[in-house]
């Protein structure tokens, strides 16, 4: 692109580059925008990212493609790498935030956690066969002809609503070859209602409720209370703590790659694994805990982890959202997206009482493992700005692996039963 009679020339990755902080900017200028003390928070970027990706994404793929023989484009490569390097920048940083006093908070809290989690994704399943029995009573909709098409559709819904990458992967593998783009297109119809749904939702409550947020961050911080502390002595890498931010990255990358087969076919058939995002938090979760390999401190600096979670968050919500306003401006039907509401909403107030009122859970502990069962990382990147503490990571972290297995072993139960 050409601009001023050729003085300005942006194409090839400097016109990725500008797009890219374009969309950065105003999506944080959108965020900031309050509607009764409701904002969109960094999920602006997101809002930005959906219309960059519905109106310009063909301009983005001819300006980052190969020419040749083949004419590759390398768009989708290109944002796949920032959605992936802002996952390990915000789940690393949420491991480390939350690492000194994450076993302490498990002891007290594990059994609520754990029943959090997976009522989560036990109802987001049962809202996804509901969703399959109204379809084959109404009408599959759009061009789907047979069942199996539409629980190939539904699979995705789900994974998306729950915005859930190894849900979606887990589906794609279980579901037949021919029905593997079904996936993908319920998967970026739900994304898209799934992250705004649960940031308005975390914002929402307290104001509802009323909820006197001097007095839940007093009960929250009671609950997570630690008598770690760190010794100023230790040796640092670097300032910032950089190099221990790499040290837990690379490890995590690594074993969030292990795969575990799920079914007779081994290797060549579904498997588990934490992905890059499980294996980063994990690793990050272990260092903080212990905090020092003898004289070496493994805690990054705070405002450091700040500053990647920032970062993390806004890489990933563009790389995830340009190729979905991409997809679903492409592949939108009302229906389905309305498949893709139920299974956000219904999860989100019915677990929100449900821990409320049977599992006694005060408010921000219940969001913040509500963000983690459903794994939502702007959710909880918008929540930690409404509580005004990061001791909501904790409940997050807590929840988050949980609901990880729980929602991949749902995905593909759906598909194998109907």
């Amino acid at each position: 692109m050409n601009l001023f009679g050729g003085v300005v020339s942006l194409t090839g990755v400097g016109f990725f580059m500008f797009c890219l902080f374009a969309v950065i900017f105003t999506g944080i200028a959108l965020g900031r925008v309050k509607i009764k003390g409701i904002a969109l928070g960094d999920a602006g970027v997101f809002v930005m990212a959906l219309l960059f990706g519905a109106f310009f994404y063909p301009a983005l793929e001819s300006q980052l493609s190969v020419k040749g023989a083949y004419n590759v484009t390398l768009a989708e490569n290109a944002l796949e790498i920032i959605e992936t390097l802002g996952l390990c920048f915000f789940a690393t940083s949420i491991g480390f935030i939350a690492g000194p006093n994450f076993i302490e908070n498990m002891k007290k809290n594990c059994k609520s956690f754990v029943a959090l989690g997976i009522t989560l994704i036990f109802l987001s399943g049962m809202s996804a066969v509901l969703c399959i029995f109204i379809g084959r009573t109404i009408g599959f909709g759009g061009s789907i002809k047979d069942a199996e098409g539409f629980t190939a559709m539904i699979s995705g819904l789900m994974s998306g609503a729950l915005t859930s990458t190894p849900a979606f992967s887990a589906a794609k593998a279980t579901v037949l070859e021919k029905y593997r783009s079904l996936v993908s297109v319920g998967y970026g119809i739900a994304y898209i209602y799934g992250v705004i749904a649960k940031v308005l939702f975390v914002q929402l409550i307290p104001k509802i409720t009323k909820a006197d947020m001097e007095e839940e961050r007093r009960k929250i911080a009671i609950n997570n209370l630690s008598g770690r502390t760190t010794d100023k002595n230790l040796l640092n890498l670097d300032k910032n703590g950089i190099g221990v931010f790499a040290l837990a990255v690379f490890i995590g990358a690594f074993i969030g790659r292990i795969r575990v087969p799920l079914s007779s076919e081994g290797f060549e058939g579904t498997c588990f694994s934490l992905t890059t995002t499980g294996g980063c938090m994990l690793t990050a979760l272990i260092l903080s805990h212990f905090g020092r390999i003898g004289k070496l401190n493994l805690r990054p600096d705070a405002n450091a982890l700040r500053l990647f979670r920032e970062i993390g968050l806004i890489f990933f919500l563009i790389g995830a959202g340009i190729p979905g306003g991409a997809e679903f401006s492409a592949n939108f039907a009302p229906m389905y997206f309305v498949y893709g509401m139920m299974m956000t909403t219904l999860p989100l107030i019915t677990g929100y009482f449900f821990a409320k009122y049977v599992l006694k859970m005060d408010m921000l502990n219940i969001l913040g493992a509500i963000t983690g069962g459903m794994t939502s990382t702007p959710a909880l990147g918008t929540l930690m700005d409404v509580a005004g503490t990061e001791d909501v990571t904790y409940a997050y972290a807590a929840t988050y692996p949980i609901a990880l297995i729980a929602v991949v072993l749902v995905s593909q139960f759906i598909i194998i039963l109907f």
